[in-house]
């Protein structure tokens, strides 16, 4: 007998209950509720039978269910089969063997023969253009602006005018000083006569003396304050700014203009601390402004004290600016000639890097091997590199030098300046430098803009 265990919760209501024993009734299971359970303890124990109603159950085999045994069988047996026929019957030692008996063939590239040649070492900084003089037009008396004689822009020589100024109260000024002179003169002319006389003190001549020397002063004073009325030049330039108008009213020191003497100009660089010893006043310089303009230096000034946040040196160049057309404040290049040196002209394609970080050029040697040799730039133009360090003559890789290493074999082919113009694209022999389209590839193209 089997006895199947079902077991009912407390949640249940009785009518659930019962639903499951008639259930259980028409199932040929046996069914006994648990005996802790309270609910079912107050129902009762169901028990059936396993004898009645009981069914009798067969099964057959399947003859395909063996079949998909044997053929997962046979794929493995397959499998490992072909994975190990390669330790039994090796296929590629024979080609590999002859593949690393036959030799490298060595690396084509192309060759450019190239001597040294005598090669100015220059120092080259920016710099910037400052006139040679420039100072502030000032007022030395106040007064009314009576005449303006120079506008902005004008061409001044030295203590040309620039403008009057109202001279009336000057002018009485100066008048009243002249009286008092001339009184103090008679004064002093009296006491001396009266003095030889033996009637007057030498007290009361030192007293006249002194006030005819202050008449004197006077006068001067009025004099100089007369002149100070008229505002001129104070060296020939440029009259940059004037802020001058008749009828207007300046007090003394006031400024009222700015003159610019650009003739020669002065070209002012910071020289870095490195190259402070190849700089010395006298040396000749070419200087290039930023408006075109090429011209013959000298140097005039080399500090000998540093900027503090820089630690660079001032230096100052004259350049010779007679016809005024170089302004002041643009920029320059200037280049310093310190020496000349032996140096290789190359190209920069041709310059490339050694494991250690080194630059440097591949050469071929006379055994057609592939030698790395450091250089220095000496010199950077706009086609081109000066660099030192080859020797004499040397043939230098100019195309496939990224594919050699030193010490590799290789076929070279010297290269001529034809070549190179094909390289670069330049028409050779009447043939043009572009492909020239055909007329409905060229319609097409138009289409298509």
């Amino acid at each position: 007998m089997r006895t199947v265990y079902f077991p009912l919760t407390d949640c249940w209501s009785v009518s659930k209950k019962r639903h499951m024993m008639r259930l259980f009734e028409r199932r040929p299971t046996w069914c006994a509720c648990l005996k802790e359970n309270p609910v079912c303890e107050s129902e009762g124990q169901l028990e059936m039978s396993d004898s009645e109603n009981k069914e009798q159950l067969s099964f057959e085999d399947d003859k395909g269910a063996s079949r998909s045994a044997w053929i997962a069988a046979a794929l493995v047996v397959a499998i490992v089969g072909w994975m190990g026929s390669g330790y039994i019957l090796p296929s590629g030692d024979e080609d590999a063997g002859q593949a690393e008996a036959a030799p490298a063939k060595p690396v084509a590239v192309a060759v450019e023969k190239s001597t040294p040649q005598q090669v100015t070492i220059s120092f080259q900084a920016e710099g910037q253009a400052q006139p040679d003089r420039d100072t502030s037009i000032r007022a030395e008396a106040s007064g009314d602006v009576v005449d303006v004689l120079v506008m902005e822009g004008e061409e001044v020589e030295g203590g040309a005018v620039i403008a009057r100024l109202s001279a009336t109260g000057a002018q009485a000024d100066l008048a009243r000083a002249r009286e008092e002179f001339a009184r103090a003169d008679r004064e002093f002319k009296n006491a001396t006569e009266l003095l030889n006389r033996g009637v007057a003190t030498a007290d009361r001549v030192s007293q006249a003396r002194a006030t005819l020397a202050a008449a004197e002063a006077s006068v001067t004073a009025a004099q100089e304050a007369i002149e100070a009325l008229v505002i001129t030049a104070p060296f020939t330039g440029r009259v940059e700014e004037l802020s001058l108008d008749a009828g207007e009213f300046i007090q003394a020191g006031a400024e009222v203009g700015r003159i610019v003497d650009n003739r020669p100009l002065t070209v002012a660089l910071q020289v870095p601390q490195q190259a402070l010893g190849q700089i010395k006043s006298g040396q000749t310089a070419t200087v290039n402004f930023i408006t075109g303009e090429e011209r013959e230096g000298t140097v005039s000034f080399v500090s000998t004290a540093a900027n503090a946040e820089t630690r660079t040196f001032l230096t100052k160049i004259t350049v010779p600016n007679e016809d005024g057309a170089i302004p002041a404040g643009i920029s320059a290049e200037i280049r310093i000639p310190t020496g000349s040196t032996s140096a290789h002209f190359v190209q920069p394609s041709t310059i490339s890097l050694s494991p250690e970080g080194r630059l440097g050029v591949k050469t071929v040697d006379e055994n057609d091997m592939a030698v790395f040799t450091p250089i220095r730039i000496v010199r950077a133009e706009i086609d081109g590199l000066y660099v030192s360090g080859l020797s004499d003559a040397v043939r230098i890789i100019t195309v496939g030098q990224g594919f050699v290493n030193e010490g590799e074999k290789v076929a070279p082919s010297l290269q001529t300046k034809a070549d190179e113009g094909e390289e670069n694209g330049t028409p050779q022999d009447g043939q043009p430098a572009l492909p020239i389209p055909d007329s409905d590839a060229a319609s097409d193209e138009g289409q298509r803009e």
